[in-house]
């Protein structure tokens, strides 16, 4: 049940990585879907679109690699925050126009 569990997660991650690409999903990013028409043209979409569908791609690697290799969860854990750290930069830096 546990592996269904995670398989489900990594599934919703991959799918979610495809609705932000493609834009269908900008709703879903957070303080994007907040901010007002002056705050949104501060940033390049397609750039943030990029970022965000790379980490939930990301989220989903890491999910299946932790289900198939448990035992480097000391290891992976702390990478994948510092690749979530980095997302979050450059979607402050590289995205904005």
């Amino acid at each position: 049940m546990e592996d269904f569990i995670l398989y489900s997660l990594s599934a919703l991650f991959l799918v979610l990585a495809l609705v932000v690409y493609f834009g269908k999903g900008d709703n879903l990013i957070a303080g994007y879907n907040t901010a007002s028409e002056q705050e949104r043209a501060l940033y390049n979409i397609k750039r943030l679109r990029l970022i965000i569908a790379l980490l939930f791609l990301l989220s989903a690697v890491f999910v299946i690699v932790l289900l198939y290799f448990p035992y480097i969860s000391i290891i992976a854990t702390p990478i994948f925050v510092l690749v979530t750290i980095i997302c979050v930069v450059l979607a402050n830096t590289w995205a904005k126009k």
